[in-house]
């Protein structure tokens, strides 16, 4: 049976407002947006957020943690990382009572219909996708959403699809326990008609052709081709790299193979002081391992956050027990079969169970022919993500123009792929819909978090509001007087206020950002 609740006055919110509100045993995101109510589940669908902690702005709430986005009109998705609506839920006003409608299961509305699934006589279309990772699989669950009918192929040399990559060198890698981060079930792309086909390599994908090819196969004729392979774990050029024990990090296969290698050792070295090598040794440490890092920079993650920020890290991790050789290169690994030592190029020795190397990724294009790839092998597209005539690439493969300059830049975030799937899925659609959204990330080492909106490979200045010592702190990225970026830790509503403001088409200065701020709050209630 239904449950209604009084839950506010109707002059109790004002508009533009949101507020979580009790309905008996279950709450509720009741929000007032032109003049009416609307009500919502209260969490994000991606790792349960509180949205009333987030940000209400042009008729959509942004979620405090990840940043996934909902149209507060109805519920439905704007941005990932969330895959899913809101579940709405039914609202009227009775004099000068607002009144919310529950139905028995809380989840019901998350998805009324369940989109049709593949339909050769209603179209006999067909869309090919390469690379089974975000890009891909957002690409493939939007053509579902946005009613195309004809067949969809998807490929991946992985025996798995759906997984949270961003978790295994988080909590996959910390807790010898935590589950395996699936997204999606097997079974929710079979019942769209999405053919993903595991364990299946591409060995060419020509472009002026919108052929497919595995192995000795009979190439796959498309007539529309997104190409989403992600990176490749660029290897240590050095003596020794292929023994056992170790390992790169990329795929739910290396994650698998490090945690199996990591319950049976005491010593660990990571090489490399980039996002994966510090998140992985964070990881291991709390796996209860002696780790060290060794890296040729002398501050971890400089180049992306700067010299604060990045000394911050390097304090954390030395508390937590991390050793650093900073400043030092490898020159080869040792072992019997199984990697036992490493040694510097100094000649000093470390000993190891299990190496991880995060030394960056390269765009994994070897199999594309029909276009010019890059120096660095990417694929340059335009702003819907055309790499050819009927042929689109995203994530980590794709050079595209910057939403402010139209410089071609390339980004590896994996919330970022899932935006290009998106864009890209609605270009393969020939929908007029340029890749506009604001680039997001976050890394979380021993607890603390930092989150990440924007893009700049460069800046005139970092400003701060609050101190990277205390782990509380906005640092905003400022170049040509224009606020390119902006990094922050325990401040989540003003990082997602932030990703608000910096959206297209121009870059706000410092002050115009404030200003902007201050109003957001303003409207917020606060």
């Amino acid at each position: 049976m239904d449950t209604e609740e009084k839950v506010a006055g109707k002059d109790d919110l004002a508009d533009g407002q949101m507020r979580e509100v009790q309905v008996r045993d279950r709450r509720v995101l009741l929000v007032r947006l032109d003049g009416e109510f609307r009500a919502y589940a209260p969490q994000c669908p991606h790792q349960g957020a509180p949205l009333a902690d987030g940000v209400l702005h042009d008729g959509h709430v942004r979620c405090p943690w990840h940043q996934a986005v909902f149209d507060l009109r109805n519920g439905g998705l704007v941005e990932p990382p969330a895959l899913d609506p809101l579940p709405r839920y039914e609202t009227r006003v009775e004099g000068n009572d607002v009144i919310v409608v529950l139905p028995p299961d809380a989840t019901e509305g998350a998805r009324k219909e369940e989109p049709a699934g593949y339909d050769a006589d209603a179209d006999g279309r067909t869309f090919g996708i390469v690379g089974a990772g975000a890009a891909g699989l957002a690409a493939a669950e939007l053509l579902r959403d946005e009613g195309f009918r004809g067949r969809i192929v998807v490929f991946t040399r992985e025996e798995h699809a759906s997984y949270d990559r961003t978790q295994l060198s988080k909590a996959r890698l910390a807790n010898a326990d935590a589950p395996r981060p699936t997204i999606r079930a097997n079974a929710f792309f079979e019942n769209r008609g999405i053919e993903i086909l595991t364990g299946h390599e591409v060995t060419e994908a020509d472009v002026s052709a919108r052929t497919v090819t595995c192995g000795d196969g009979e190439p796959l004729k498309c007539d529309r081709l997104l190409l989403a392979t992600g990176g490749a774990p660029r290897r240590l050029n050095a003596d020794g790299a292929d023994l056992a024990n170790v390992f790169t990090l990329r795929s739910l296969a290396d994650g698998e193979r490090i945690r199996d290698a990591a319950g049976g050792a005491s010593k660990a070295v990571v090489v490399g002081a980039s996002f994966i090598g510090m998140e992985a040794a964070a990881a291991l440490t709390q796996r209860g391992l002696d780790v060290t890092v060794i890296a040729p920079e002398t501050v971890p993650l400089k180049r992306v956050f700067g010299e604060r920020i990045g000394r911050m890290y390097l304090q954390l991790h030395e508390d937590q027990g991390t050793a650093f050789r900073l400043g030092e290169t490898v020159a080869r690994f040792e072992g019997d079969g199984v990697v036992r030592r490493v040694v510097l190029k100094g000649g000093d020795t470390i000993d190891a169970d299990l190496v991880v190397v995060g030394i960056g990724v390269r765009p994994a294009t070897e199999y594309v022919t029909g276009v010019k790839t890059n120096d660095d092998g990417s694929l340059t597209v335009d702003t819907r993500l055309r790499a050819g005539e009927g042929v689109f690439a995203a994530g980590d493969i794709a050079t595209f123009p910057d939403w402010r300059t139209g410089e071609p830049i390339r980004i590896e975030h994996w919330r970022l792929a899932q935006q290009h799937g998106r864009t890209a899925a609605r270009g393969m659609l020939d929908q007029d819909a340029p890749c506009a959204g604001v680039p997001f990330f976050w890394t979380s080492q021993h607890k603390v978090i930092t989150d990440y909106v924007g893009h700049t490979r460069e800046w005139d200045d970092i400003e701060f509001d609050g101190d990277p010592a205390k782990r509380d702190f906005v640092a905003y990225y400022v170049r040509g007087g224009k606020v390119l970026a902006a990094a922050g830790c325990n401040r989540e509503w003003q990082m997602a206020a932030i990703a608000e403001v910096l959206k297209p088409p121009e870059s706000p200065t410092l002050d115009e950002l404030l200003q902007a701020l201050d109003g957001m709050s303003a409207a917020k209630g606060d």
